[in-house]
């Protein structure tokens, strides 16, 4: 488990990759301001939890409450990427007294389901891997253009996040059973159990070529009170794109959430 930085405490949840490391960049920076939570997904290499036939999806939420214990905590910020904004989701509805904030970022709606391309991607997970690679630089090219100004920072960016990728390698298998186990669940009925002040983080809608902001923004009218905004110059990869500015919005949010005052400089507490 990571555990860094000094502040209101903050769960900061991967996507359907599954690996906190390809977030590290976000981690850092949020760091800065809260204390970080984060982990790769049960059944991960270094993740310490595994899925459980039994609970399912769950299996997530409850490695949320054994990453929480562990780091002697009553309450926490929950923020998903993407996918992993279900499991806050989920969680965030089935603890409501243990979260003190909710952060959906990029997240699917609430009715999300795969489609043609998708399913085959969940059928197939193995034989799927060249397609995936393939779709994944067509749809994040145009974002990471967007992001950098000048095709030097452009290129160093995309260097470095392969080498991230390629560093702590995605489980096709894994990540099919992640969406498979998500079709199980009423995200629908989840959001409508949410009591916990809730920020619905976006890209631009003509960036995010992964997730339409339209179903995510969704989620800004099923939960009470939630409120939307959009970061700018980014679509779906925005925590690494632009990592300064989403721990300026997700901790300025989680830290008027808890009550407290800006933490200006963290301090690091690494635990595996």
């Amino acid at each position: 488990m990571i555990d860094r930085g000094v502040g209101p405490p903050v769960v900061l949840i991967p996507g359907i990759q599954g690996r906190w490391e390809w977030m590290r960049p976000a981690v850092d920076a949020l760091a800065g301001r809260c204390r970080v939570l984060s982990a790769s997904l049960a059944g991960d290499p270094g993740s310490g939890a595994v899925v459980d036939p039994a609970l399912g999806f769950d299996s997530f939420v409850v490695q949320i409450d054994r990453m929480r214990e562990a780091a002697g905590l009553e309450r926490v910020a929950v923020c998903g990427i993407s996918l992993g904004g279900y499991v806050g989701l989920r969680y965030a509805a089935e603890r409501p007294e243990r979260v003190s904030a909710l952060v959906l970022v990029s997240t699917p709606g609430p009715g999300w389901r795969p489609n043609t391309r998708q399913m085959g991607y969940v059928r197939r997970p193995r034989l799927s891997v060249p397609l995936f690679a393939v779709g994944a630089l067509r749809r994040l090219g145009p974002e990471i253009v967007a992001a950098f100004d000048g095709w030097w920072p452009r290129l160093r960016f995309a260097v470095r996040h392969l080498a991230r990728v390629l560093a702590s390698p995605a489980s096709p298998a894994r990540m099919s059973e992640r969406a498979r186990l998500a079709g199980t669940i009423d995200f629908a009925e989840a959001a409508r159990r949410v009591q916990a002040p809730t920020l619905v983080v976006t890209g631009e809608p003509h960036l995010d070529r992964v997730v339409p902001v339209d179903g995510t923004r969704q989620y800004a009218t099923a939960i009470a009170g939630a409120r939307a905004v959009t970061l700018e110059r980014t679509g779906h990869i925005g925590l690494v794109t632009r990592p300064e500015r989403f721990a300026e919005i997700v901790g300025d949010f989680v830290v008027a959430a808890n009550g407290s005052r800006p933490t200006a400089q963290g301090s690091s507490r690494d635990h595996s």
